[in-house]
């Protein structure tokens, strides 16, 4: 299940885009879900785990992608650790969503992110509340969110 807490949290790891430079591996970048996120995301072709094709600037490394690509590799390969997910854009919410889905994650928000139209389950640690969309989250995040 996704968690999230709203605002400010000493635990979280406020910078992902630098934990992901000096922490991630070969094997994070060619694991499918991360090819998947990427290409999404970034509209990259991974080539293998050192090397992206990236449609803006050719041949990249992984340390060149996307804060929020970074990010949410982040928090699919270290799901014990909490990440500031506000690093990410509202084009990576389908893929936090997916990644609760698989596995018990918590994130750091410090905005609204639009989780879109669909149904999913998350909870909100700052209230303990369990909400299913975005009718229920908006009034509950946005009086957290200042």
């Amino acid at each position: 299940m996704l968690s999230i807490f709203y605002g400010d949290m000493p635990d979280a790891i406020y910078n992902p885009v630098v934990y992901f430079k000096n922490t991630y591996t070969d094997e994070w970048i060619i694991d499918d879900l991360s090819k998947k996120m990427i290409q999404d995301v970034d509209r990259s072709v991974v080539l293998g785990p050192r090397v992206i094709d990236s449609p803006v600037l050719g041949g990249i490394s992984p340390r060149e992608l996307s804060g929020g690509v970074k990010t949410l590799i982040a928090i699919y390969k270290v799901p014990e650790k909490v990440f500031n997910a506000s690093a990410c854009g509202d084009n990576c919410a389908k893929w936090i969503l997916q990644i609760g889905a698989m596995q018990d994650v918590t994130i750091n928000l410090r905005h609204l992110m639009d989780f879109g139209e669909e149904e999913f389950i998350v909870k909100i640690l700052n209230t303990g509340q369990i909400v299913h969309n975005m009718d229920e989250l908006l009034p509950i995040a946005g009086m957290i969110v200042r």
